[in-house]
């Protein structure tokens, strides 16, 4: 079973949903970096459930950094962040242990571990894992802003309601769309839209249904030159980590498949320089070329499915028996998780962008000063 991600910057995931603790470890970091424990607080509040849209299954997410760090700074050794879980209700679960729920992980994590996994919440596989997830993004974020480097994630569409699009053109509007949508709770740049879309979200609800969505992500001051040609592309070391968030089932960068019916003429970048300075007049190909980044902020889209913990009557199967089955799934589930979904993509891309820019420029890029 492999946990961990990264090369430079490697993280690694440990815990199940209702096991005592979740934790992770962070390989790798620059030593000097100051931990923010409020902003991580504030980060780990943006994941939290809230109100109808969300679980009624809401943990504190107490943190606790049990190595790695010295007087408020990281040392530069492996550091070991764990966060309790406290509010398990696992006999929920003891009903259909056996029982597939469909788009779940319980019969595929049958097949490779044989019946010894805790199948609780998911276990493993649970998105309850995602809090040690922005934590973790909550170390690096504020030294990737040191560095002028800024990520935001706005919910692009949900329940058929669709927010409008990132300045990406514009790098000071767009600075101020990241650090406005930094502070919402739900997340979108047109606030009009809010109200539609949590409104068709409590709709599913009440009828035991559920809602999926598109996240649009931006990466503002990225420097050209990151990522590789070829298996290391930065659009592969995104799309790797990307895919790992649950209820992930597509990644598109800039425009995407909208280009597949389209012209050269109409999707080229064309290239201009002002004052030294080169820029892309568009940016349909997402601030990368070639699989390295060319200086233009790095725009993508992640597919959020429904949630798959509906409250109907679905037909499965009960693995242990080997015979079809009727099951109604119970317990505390989100209607809609891709408003607290976003969070963990700006986690998970803070890690990625972290591991590249270590790479490129060594071990202490976030205490040096750039140039």
């Amino acid at each position: 079973m492999k946990n961990s991600i990264g090369s430079n910057l490697q993280v690694t995931l440990f815990g199940e949903s209702h096991g005592p603790v979740i934790g992770c470890v962070l390989d790798g970091l620059t030593p000097g970096i100051k931990i923010d424990e409020d902003f991580i607080r504030h980060q780990l509040s943006l994941r939290r459930p809230s109100g109808k849209i969300s679980t009624a299954r809401v943990e504190k997410d107490e943190f606790q950094i049990v190595s790695g760090e010295f007087n408020g700074y990281t040392t530069g050794t492996s550091l070991c962040l764990l966060i309790p879980n406290s509010a398990q209700h696992s006999k929920d679960y003891s009903k259909t242990a056996s029982l597939a729920r469909p788009g779940h992980a319980d019969y595929t994590a049958e097949c490779k571990y044989h019946g010894f996994q805790d199948y609780r919440g998911g276990g493993h596989f649970s998105g309850r894992l995602t809090a040690v997830v922005v934590a973790a993004g909550a170390i690096v974020i504020p030294a990737l802003a040191k560095k002028g480097i800024l990520i935001g994630s706005h919910i692009k569409s949900c329940g058929g309601i669709k927010d409008i699009d990132f300045a990406e053109t514009d790098s000071s509007a767009l600075t101020a769309q990241i650090k406005a949508l930094n502070e919402k709770s739900f997340a979108v740049l047109d606030d009009s839209t809010a109200t539609k879309m949590q409104a068709e979200i409590e709709k599913a609800a009440s009828e035991g249904d559920s809602v999926g969505g598109v996240l649009e992500t931006a990466i503002s001051g990225l420097p050209a030159g990151l990522g590789e040609p070829w298996f290391d592309s930065f659009e592969s070391l995104l799309s790797h980590a990307l895919f790992s968030i649950p209820a992930v089932k597509g990644v598109q960068f800039g425009a995407g498949f909208d280009m597949v019916d389209g012209r050269g003429s109409e999707f080229n970048d064309s290239f201009r320089t002002d004052n030294g300075k080169v820029y892309t007049t568009t940016n349909h190909n997402g601030g990368i070329n070639g699989g390295i980044t060319n200086g233009m902020p790095v725009i993508f889209r992640c597919a959020v499915k429904p949630t798959p913990s509906i409250y109907k009557e679905q037909q499965t199967i009960d693995f242990k028996k080997n015979e079809n089955a009727d099951l109604i799934i119970e317990g505390r589930h989100d209607p809609a998780i891709i408003h607290r979904a976003r969070v963990v993509a700006d986690s998970v891309t803070a890690l990625v962008v972290a591991d590249v820019l270590l790479g490129r420029f060594g071990t202490d890029y976030f205490t040096t000063e750039t140039k």
